[in-house]
């Protein structure tokens, strides 16, 4: 299976021992500011005043080679005078100071340090080596190091800012709000934006943490310190690059087991968006599809933009238990019904029709031309009787197909549009499923009246039906993949014992075919012959007709040089076929030396599948299940799955293939073994869990019998390190 080249990370495969202690960034009692300069409009006097005015009442060391002081302020000549043991230093020197000024911090015994300095690892090699060298010092004198190439952060829990621009600084958060979104980004632009948005609609934030260049503190150390943190509800991620994809998966499933949603955007999807975030932050990027399978099996929401970043982050943050039944839909425009049936079908959600029950309820209020059914088209009745609203939203909400609403109504006037919002919330206040009211026109401002009660009842209010809908889609698929993967299961069985007798590099196929039956995989009959009186016998013992492989870990398109013969009836054919075989090799690759032959019985037709597996350097095995044979190449209807996938899962996500109806069987043909085929796929993903060894597996064609008759591995390749 292939994949895109990814760097070799100092990483081990379990999460580091001992985290950092990142409280002395966050909530430092002391505090000093190195690089100080007096002057008027310098960046380290922004600082300053940033502190200030946020509140900070602890100590506030200056540190400056000019000395002076700053509006009654000392500013002290060196380092050296700080008193012992301040708990966070502010770096404003350049970068070719950076490496003294943290040697100055780790002498004085400093916690914690932020460093705004660009001009490492986003600058190349030489650049990432400073870096390295900056965190080793920090790291060896137990200073937790923020950044370099950051631009601050806000605490809004305690209104401590650190930030380098001027700004009118964000209000405290209020604890009678609840729990709060806390952001964490690897671009001080991206972060503030998310924060700004979330803001502006009334969602609390409790941190906006920018960590550049991450040459120590990195997205694992915030979300860990957001998992255990009181005031964080959900937390909002924008990533360049994971540092520890260890310390990082294992950061995530401590936030999710708190109960904390942690919502993810990641650029790298192309080529050129890899290449951008590397000149940004010094990234070094990897294999985007391992990262985003692994991060979302660990809990993880991945988002594809900025608005749903935003959007998801505040819908869980609200309604923390994803939904996994459909959408529904309420609305006072059949336009919008129409639309949102194209909307929802390429979203993977679905408008599930009104139980019986819940249109009963209904009927009796609505006319007979304003069905009662899902969508709810309430037509213009809602601008008479508002209280359908009420009516429509508690029924539908109540229906158990249904996981989540929307509804999309047109922008009244003033006073109607509070009344209607009132409806809206009474008739959801019975339940916990997440739900969006829309309200068109979206360039128009809403009445402050709306706009206050929508916030003093915790209302997602969204100004677009697309938006709602992505947002809806997203959780809801977040939900179902949650709830398909289930509780861990620990293994039917274990291969770590198991002796594969496998050599260095890549395996040919008989010596493969041996490991996948020492799994528990059925592989044709047959071995290896060396001689034509050795295929002779095992031909004569399996029985014809057989095929014939010429067997060299270096060929790795037999079919391509001959090397593959078909249907061979009799000992005769046999004898020939051995002859044109070796003839076929001696002219393609006159110089290969084969272990043998292949000698197996000939196959009875089936679907043709591939299972794969690769052992991606960050983010481990990672397997591949599809149509195989040719098509995975022309088609490339695959799914890529974790390896700890339940079967049951494993069998969805068959259903999930493009080519789907040829495994429910198509056209006569029977429907596929979905079990064997899960079974395999699990045994294989078991396997790269247990034995490290192994970088690589690929089954192409496993060749899929009807229910209950298995399936067969017709090809197999494995490769060790």
């Amino acid at each position: 299976m292939e994949t895109v080249n990814t760097h070799k990370n100092n990483a081990q495969n379990t999460p580091a021992e001992t985290p950092l202690d990142v409280a002395p960034l966050f909530k430092p009692r002391s505090v000093a500011i190195i690089g100080m300069s007096a002057r008027p409009g310098s960046a380290s006097r922004v600082v300053l005043g940033n502190l200030l005015a946020g509140g900070f009442e602890g100590e506030v060391h200056l540190v400056g080679r000019s000395g002076g002081d700053c509006d009654g302020r000392a500013i002290l000549t060196d380092i050296e005078q700080l008193p012992e043991g301040v708990d966070l230093a502010i770096l404003m020197v350049p970068s070719a100071a950076v490496l003294d000024a943290v040697r100055g911090c780790v002498a004085r015994g400093v916690r914690g340090a932020v460093c705004f300095a660009s001009g490492f690892a986003e600058m190349g090699e030489e650049g990432r080596r400073q870096q390295l060298e900056i965190a080793e010092v920090a790291r060896a004198g137990g200073l937790t190091l923020l950044g370099p190439n950051t631009v601050g952060y806000f605490n809004y829990v305690d209104a401590f800012y650190v930030m380098m621009v001027e700004l009118v600084l964000p209000p405290r958060l209020d604890p009678a709000e609840g729990p709060a979104v806390a952001v964490v980004a690897q671009s001080g632009g991206i972060g503030a934006h998310i924060a700004a948005s979330l803001q502006s609609r009334g969602v609390p934030l409790s941190y906006m943490m920018t960590t550049g260049n991450e040459a120590q503190v990195g997205l694992a150390e915030m979300i860990r310190f957001f998992a255990t943190d009181e005031h964080t509800g959900a937390i909002v991620v924008y990533a360049e690059q994971i540092r520890s994809a260890p310390d990082f998966l294992a950061a995530v499933r401590e936030a999710r087991a708190s109960g904390k949603a942690v919502v993810m955007l990641h650029p790298g999807r192309s080529e050129r968006s890899q290449e951008a975030t590397k000149s940004h932050t010094g990234a070094l990027t990897g294999n985007y599809a391992a990262m985003r399978l692994m991060v979302e099996d660990a809990g993880v929401v991945t988002v594809d933009s900025l608005e749903e970043a935003i959007d998801v982050g505040q819908l869980l943050l609200r309604y923390p238990q994803a939904p996994t039944g459909g959408l529904g839909l309420i609305t006072a425009s059949g336009a919008i019904c129409g639309l949102t049936q194209d909307y929802v079908e390429p979203l993977g959600l679905e408008l599930p029709p009104l139980g019986e029950a819940q249109a009963e309820s209904l009927r009796e209020h609505l006319p007979d031309f304003l069905p009662p059914r899902n969508p709810l088209d309430l037509g213009t009745l809602c601008a008479y009787q508002p209280n359908l609203i009420e009516r429509g939203v508690a029924a539908v909400l109540a229906d158990p197909s249904v996981g989540s609403l929307m509804i999309s109504m047109a922008m009244p006037d003033p006073e109607a549009s509070v009344l209607w919002l009132r409806h809206f919330l009474q008739g959801k206040a019975a339940s916990d499923k997440p739900a969006i009211y829309v309200m068109h026109n979206e360039d128009v401002q809403p009445s402050q009246a709306f706009v206050d009660e929508a916030r003093r009842h915790g209302a997602i209010v969204m100004r677009s039906p697309e938006r709602a809908l992505r947002a809806l889609a997203r959780v809801t698929a977040f939900g179902r993949r949650q709830a398909e993967a289930g509780e861990p299961q620990s293994p039917s069985r274990s291969f770590a014992q198991t002796q594969l007798a496998l050599g260095q590099g890549t395996q040919a196929e008989w010596a493969s075919k041996a490991a996948l039956r020492a799994l528990g995989i059925p592989t044709p009959a047959g071995d290896l012959a060396t001689t034509p009186e050795e295929a002779m016998q095992i031909a004569q013992r399996i029985g014809y007709p057989v095929v014939i492989k010429a067997q060299a870990a270096t060929l790795a398109h037999k079919s391509e040089v001959g090397g593959v013969l078909l249907d061979i009836r009799d000992e005769a054919a046999l004898r020939s076929a051995w002859d044109t075989l070796y003839a076929n090799i001696d002219r393609a690759e006159p110089s290969l030396v084969l272990d043998g032959v292949l000698v197996e019985k000939m196959g009875e037709r089936g679907l043709e599948l591939v299972v794969g597996a690769n052992r991606d350097p960050h983010w481990g095995p990672v397997l591949m299940v599809g149509l195989g044979g040719i098509w995975v190449e022309a088609l490339g209807d695959v799914q890529l799955l974790p390896p700890t996938l339940p079967k049951a899962a494993i069998v969805e996500r068959l259903r999930r293939l493009k080519g789907a109806k040829l495994l429910a069987g198509f056209r006569g043909a029977p429907a596929v073994d979905l079990e064997a085929v899960a079974e395999v796929v699990s045994a294989v993903g078991q396997l790269m869990l247990e034995q490290p060894q192994i970088t690589e597996i690929d089954i192409n064609p496993l060749v899929a019998y009807g229910e209950g008759k298995g399936v067969v591995a017709l090809d197999a390749l494995i490769v060790t390190e």
